[in-house]
Order: C-alpha cells, then structure tokens, then sequence
C-alpha cells in the first residue's frame, strides 16, 4: 500500500476512533434517530447543488444510501442511546470486516484464505469474551450489542457495494448517497420519538450538540467515508476492511478520557483477541507464503 494511502487510513482511524464519543455526546441531548437525520441532511445539503451527480448506476447510490448511510447509523445511534457503551461500540463495529470479507466472497466471488478464517475466529472469540451483561466496571446490555452487529452488517454491505460500483468519485457518493437516509430517518424520529420531543431538542440544542452534528456530517461522513471508498476502490477489499480493526484503539481511549469508561479483565481481554485477528487476517498470507518458501526444498 503507498505512503499517502496509509496516512489515508491513519486519518479515517482518528477521526472513526473519536466518532463514538461524539455519538454518545449527540445521543444525550438529540433523540438518536433526530440525531441520523440531521447527520445526513448537513451532509447533503448544501452539498449536492454543487457536487455532481456520481457515474454509476442508480442502484449503487441508493444501495450506498441504504447500506452504509441508512442502515448503519439507524442500529448504531439506537444501541449506542440504549446503553452500549462508546468505547465497546466502537469495537463491536469493526466485526464488519469479517462480514465485508464473507460478503465479497458470496457476491463479488473474492476469495477466503485459511488466514481469513482463522482470523474470524479469533474475532468471533474475542466478541464473546466482552463481558456481555456483567461484570467489569462496564457493562454491555445484549440490545446493544446485536444493533451494533447488526450495524456492522449494514456497513459491511455497503462496502461490497462500493466495491461493485468499481471506480466512482467518492464525494459525489457520499453526498449523493445521503439524499436518501434523512426523510426515513426523520419519519421514524416522528413515529418513534415523537413530535414534541424533536421540536424541543431543536428548539433547546446546545453548542455541544451542534458541534457533534458538525462533526458527525462533515469531519465523519464526508472526510472518512471518501477516504475510506478511496482505499477501497484501490486495494482488494479482504486488505482494506480489516484495517478499520485499528478504530476501536482509538475509540477506546477516547471513552476513557472523556467519557471515564472504564473495562473489565474480560473486555480488555475480549478486545485484544478481536485485534489479534486483525493481525492474523492481515498478514497471516504473508507469514504462511514464507513459511512455504522456508519449507520448500531448495
């Protein structure tokens, strides 16, 4: 991978790792799916009058919208409102990796190595060692933790659709991609939410949740995703996807600086199997192409 595309990735990372902390800061003032709809609408407009339509087929950008904008963020921001912490959420995320490489596989026929499934089930071990319910100083409520999963799912959806899209300028997805997810958003805000309570987070939105609403859609969205489509349209997506598995890093000590959450034995434990399947699944074919290149007689 060249240098600018790992001081890509090294950006997306920061500024992901910090992306829950501000969730949870926007959660506890804006209803979470107010706050998806005003995420998106900033990321949309005023953007889309002057950034041109994408040159893909229509079904990539709704499917985009769908996947990645929609219905990430809908399952993310609820779990993280109904009690999933910041930090774990952060980690329980990055399972899309492991759902992007099963994806690719089915769709687009990419192949899994034996270093991509033993990564995954270092990942899936790692997962079940978070501690779910008690013990430790954070606790992780079940609810939250199946929205986040199947948040990551959506994500991992979306990045196969990214890839199908094949080269695509990744700014006019993005802001094209979000003219979908704010109405639904906002419909379900009403449904669910109701009216009163939107009009009074509005009416009373502090500056800390209007900055959270600005990072959310300009610093998260249009910065890390075009940063992220980038990598993606220029590297197999088994190398780029596991990568994200360095956001939780971030993330982590974001919510223990800001927000004092602190984990358990187990958390930490769960935590460091999950990266250790990042290691694995990134660079386990290197090791074992060297182990046959050792092994092979000369």
């Amino acid at each position: 991978m060249p240098l600018k595309d790992i001081l890509a990735a090294l950006v997306v990372i920061v500024v992901w790792g910090a992306n829950f902390v501000v969730i949870k800061v926007g959660v506890d003032e804006i209803p979470p799916l107010l706050l998806g709809g005003l995420r998106f609408l900033f990321v949309a407009f005023p953007a889309v009058f002057f950034v041109p339509r994408p040159k893909v087929h229509w079904r990539y950008v709704v499917g985009y919208g769908v996947t990645i904008c929609l219905g990430q963020f809908v399952f993310l921001f609820l779990a993280i409102s109904l009690g999933m912490p910041a930090g774990l959420a952060s980690l329980v995320l990055q399972a899309q990796a492991f759902f992007t490489v099963l994806i690719a596989a089915l769709v687009l026929h990419e192949a899994i190595r034996p270093h991509h499934v033993l990564g995954i089930g270092l990942a899936a071990a790692g997962l079940a060692l978070l501690d779910l319910g008690a013990g430790g100083e954070t606790t992780v409520p079940m609810i939250g933790f199946l929205l986040t999963l199947a948040a990551a799912v959506s994500w991992a959806a979306g990045n196969v659709v990214l890839k199908g899209a094949g080269s695509v300028r990744m700014l006019s997805m993005v802001v094209w991609g979000a003219l979908l997810p704010p109405i639904p958003f906002l419909l379900l805000s009403a449904l669910f939410e109701g009216p009163d309570r939107m009009v009074d987070s509005l009416a009373h939105m502090s500056w800390r949740a209007a900055a959270a609403v600005a990072y959310l859609s300009g610093v998260a969205t249009l910065i890390g995703y075009v940063l992220w489509g980038r990598l993606l349209a220029r590297h197999p997506v088994a190398r780029v996807a596991p990568l994200s598995l360095l956001v939780p890093v971030v993330g982590l000590l974001c919510a223990d600086w800001f927000l004092g959450e602190k984990l358990g034995f187990w958390q930490w434990l769960g935590g460091g199997v999950v990266l250790i399947g990042l290691v694995v699944n990134l660079f386990g074919g290197r090791w074992a192409a060297r182990v046959r290149e050792t092994l092979r007689p000369s």
